[in-house]
């Protein structure tokens, strides 16, 4: 049977595979430094090298939302950014939201009105729900529903995270995780 073409060009030669990179990040508020293979997802930068488990892998494809943090104050889905495009930014993630020991009042809200089940969504929830204060186009629920429709619970908690979100705006939550 014949080889592929692609297989009869590579055999016998050597593929070169990069180095890891050194990455200076600052994330929740600390320069952090990394070494990491240049095709590490920032999901994977967090959890895995720097043990911040609280961003969740979902899908892994972008889908699901359990993934969301906030660069520079702005929603991302950190297992389709990679870790070196992190470089320079703010990185925020929800164990970074609360600040003196006081919790964000997006968080206090999600516990006040129940808006979690299982909880695995909840940390992309909320990040993705800061990410939509700080943008300031929420002006109604539709609004917010709409702009949170990349966040998936499977749990179905989606009334009780809208009241959570509609109280933190009606309260003035402050804009978080842009580095001020």
């Amino acid at each position: 049977m014949a080889q592929p073409a692609a297989a009869s060009r590579t055999r016998g030669k050597k593929i070169t595979v990069p180095g890891k990179t050194t990455l200076g990040l600052r994330v929740n508020g600390a320069e952090r430094t990394l070494t990491v293979a240049p095709w590490t997802t920032l999901l994977d930068a967090l959890r895995i090298n720097l043990d911040l488990t609280g961003t969740k892998k979902g899908c892994d494809h972008g889908q699901c939302g359990a993934c969301t943090v906030l660069i520079d104050g702005r929603r991302v889905l950190s297992c389709l950014t990679l870790a070196v495009m992190t470089q320079g930014t703010d990185v925020t993630t929800i164990e970074g939201l609360a600040q003196d020991g006081k919790l964000h009042p997006l968080q206090q809200a999600f516990i006040d009105h129940d808006a979690f089940q299982c909880g695995y969504c909840t940390p992309g929830q909320i990040c993705s729900a800061v990410g939509l204060i700080n943008e300031g186009k929420a002006r109604s629920a539709d609004e917010i529903r709409e702009l949170m429709s990349g966040n998936i619970c499977r749990c179905g908690a989606y009334t009780a995270i809208l009241a959570a979100i509609e109280e933190a705006i009606a309260n003035g939550a402050p804009r978080s995780g842009d580095g001020r």
